[in-house]
């Protein structure tokens, strides 16, 4: 029998109402996993639960909790066949994206869930949504970091929370689902990762000083330069299209240079959901690749945030970065 490690890191699925509204509450969820008799129906893995030391409202979730999480897994690596780390639904695509590199030689599936709304409530999602994803961790088809939620398995890195309040809150607009939960589970093996190369290990992230600009019609560049100095390591601009700013960005051009100077990575995404940024495709775009700024391509916001703390953290060079930024390395991103 399939062992698995149930991670429990707080968020709705584990909340109860409280006079501030719902709140995570460590004693209700152990209690409440203990009376759900389909965990223990034929056909179900063995599994375990631990906890975070402290259980978080998502939108809490820091670098230092995703050190923790991955802490967690790579000490119990060995003893499990699988993870399924529940976590709450507002940043669960941003840890799902670190977690995604911070795994090195990933070769066991870590699967993200939650709920919308909380097991305490007579019409949570959250039970359908911690069974499935259960089962395809015992599976073992899929061996990267996934979210599955809304009866669809994403790849995590790929994911952005698409929804505030449906039960299918998470979107994949640049690459396939890996799997539909029907009356079966139907995987689409084509569009899983091979196995990653060598052993397995954790990569730590360190607190890199990293930000997010989002352009918009009429935007005054030059009030970002105070904050683009050479502590700001890592910065994603949000522009329109395939990686167009507006004519008066003129003044954001010297302030890339000047970042790359210092050892900032400048990464270009879309605001658009769907497709990817192509430096040099437009007049309008041109000048940011030759500024310095690197092309985020079909990067999600989430995946590039963590793809930056993921390569300052080993170490590397401003050049080496810039060079991986633009490189896929765990399927985060197309290939050209």
């Amino acid at each position: 029998m399939k062992k698995i490690l149930i991670l429990h890191t707080g968020g709705t699925i584990g909340m109860t109402r409280s006079e501030k509204g719902y709140v995570p509450d460590r004693r209700y969820f152990r209690q409440a996993l203990q009376k759900m008799d389909s965990l223990r129906a034929p056909g179900m893995p063995a599994w375990e639960l631990t906890e975070t030391r402290k259980l978080l409202d998502s939108s809490n979730m820091t670098v230092k909790d995703w050190n923790e999480i991955g802490g967690i897994i790579a000490d119990r690596y060995a003893a499990f066949d699988g993870f399924v780390v529940l976590h709450g639904t507002d940043t669960m695509a941003y840890t799902a994206s670190a977690l995604s590199f911070m795994l090195e030689g990933l070769d066991k599936p870590v699967i993200l869930t939650g709920s919308q709304i909380p097991l305490c409530e007579l019409r949570s999602d959250g039970r359908d949504n911690l069974i499935t994803s259960l089962l395809i961790a015992a599976d073992g088809k899929t061996r990267e970091v996934c979210i599955y939620f809304g009866g669809r398995l994403l790849r995590g890195n790929r994911a952005t929370k698409w929804s505030a309040d449906g039960l299918i809150a998470f979107a994949s607009p640049n690459y396939p689902s890996l799997a539909e939960a029907g009356i079966a589970v139907q995987y689409d093996e084509k569009a899983m990762l091979p196995p990653q190369k060598g052993p397995f290990g954790l990569q730590r992230m360190e607190e890199v000083p990293i930000g997010v600009i989002k352009v918009f019609p009429g935007i005054a560049f030059g009030l970002f330069e105070a904050i683009m100095t050479e502590r700001l390591k890592g910065i994603v601009v949000e522009t329109f299209g395939a990686g167009n700013i507006p004519a008066g960005g003129g003044a954001l051009l010297p302030i890339i240079r000047r970042a790359f100077e210092n050892g900032s990575i400048v990464t270009v995404c879309s605001q658009c959901p769907q497709g990817t940024v192509s430096l040099g495709a437009y007049e309008t775009s041109s000048a940011l690749k030759a500024a310095g700024a690197v092309s985020g391509k079909d990067l999600t916001t989430e995946a590039a945030v963590a793809k930056l703390y993921y390569l300052f953290s080993k170490g590397l060079s401003a050049r080496e970065i810039k060079s991986a930024m633009e490189q896929n390395l765990r399927g985060e991103m197309r290939e050209d």
